[in-house]
């Protein structure tokens, strides 16, 4: 039987809103289940919780093993980079999760997109091109993408989108400066950020998942 492309977990009777969230690099749609219990989001609020499943592919700083990943890593002069190509693939995979929820009944204005790593990553990627506006945007543990051709893809219905952002200070995989870099990016083309540093490595603190379930309870109309 093959596995389905994204687990779901309504929260509610009859959701009137939902979470769309990425994982990271080598994880699976699995990894952030356990993150819907944990937000203790109010009982009022009724959502579906989307958890996509990357594709597998080969991963260039992984020696090319095939894992799941929403695109290809590979180092420049001592850099990550990510792989063009493999991002547009999975903004293109995320627009049809959100397709497939303004299919079921659910308005661009109530859906959050959100991701850990990678996962955050696309989310901004594919959140800030999107043509209808959306509820919020969150990123956690990431950078932003394909950065240069942002100001010339950004969807205007998005410019005012609440975005989210939060990052350890400890995190060795993708170092606080360059995800510092992404804010003040956004910053200077005109979007509101929140932005929260926890002391932590590449990873979710219980801070961090009080602070998120806040926002999101706002941005969400809780």
């Amino acid at each position: 039987m093959t596995e389905p492309d994204a687990i779901e977990i309504e929260r509610g009777r009859a959701p009137g809103a939902a979470v769309i969230w990425m994982h990271g690099l080598g994880a699976d749609g699995h990894d952030f289940v356990p993150v819907v219990h944990e937000l203790a989001l109010p009982e009022t609020l009724a959502v579906r919780f989307v958890f996509p499943h990357a594709p597998l592919r080969p991963v260039t700083i992984n020696r090319g093993a095939v894992m799941r990943a929403w695109y290809d890593v590979y180092g420049d002069a001592g850099v990550r980079r990510e792989d063009a190509e493999g991002v547009r693939d999975s903004e293109r995979r995320i627009e049809a999760l959100i397709a497939r929820e303004t299919g079921r009944g659910i308005p661009p204005g109530a859906i959050v997109l959100a991701g850990f790593s990678q996962g955050g990553a696309m989310a901004l990627h594919t959140g800030l091109r999107h043509p209808a506006r959306l509820a919020g945007i969150l990123a956690l543990s990431c950078f932003l993408p394909l950065a240069d051709a942002l100001g010339a893809e950004a969807s205007p219905a998005n410019r005012a989108v609440p975005i989210f952002m939060a990052h350890g200070t400890d995190d060795a995989v993708i170092p606080l400066a360059r995800a510092r870099r992404a804010r003040d990016r956004l910053v200077e083309l005109g979007y509101r950020v929140l932005w929260r540093e926890y002391r932590m490595p590449h990873a979710v603190c219980a801070a961090e998942i009080t602070d998120v379930s806040a926002w999101l309870g706002e941005v969400l109309g809780a």
